[in-house]
């Protein structure tokens, strides 16, 4: 129950949200258009049948977009368990 949306079956469960993702990444100072064209094949996966249902069957939910909505879901990320690191109290071994 690690989800945005409250569950029905546990609607007294304190809310929060963890979720695994995957995306792709490229070193910096990689050309504009390769990154464009990487982009754009990719979403073009994301978007086949198949591989929608494939990846379903693996439970995945897919989210397709652009360079800059993956630079902002990794900054958002960041952010959100860097707050949850500080907040544990947890330090490197």
């Amino acid at each position: 129950m690690t989800t945005a949306t409250r569950s029905e079956v546990l609607p007294d469960l304190p809310g929060y949200e963890a979720s695994a993702w995957y995306g792709v990444g490229v070193p910096k100072g990689t050309p504009d258009d390769i990154i464009d064209k990487l982009n754009k094949e990719i979403n073009a996966i994301l978007a086949d049948p198949k591989a929608k249902v494939r990846l379903a069957d693996l439970g995945a939910s897919l989210l397709a977009g652009s360079p800059a909505d993956f630079g902002k879901l990794v900054a958002d990320e960041t952010e959100k368990w860097g707050k949850v690191v500080k907040f544990s109290g947890a330090k490197p071994d």
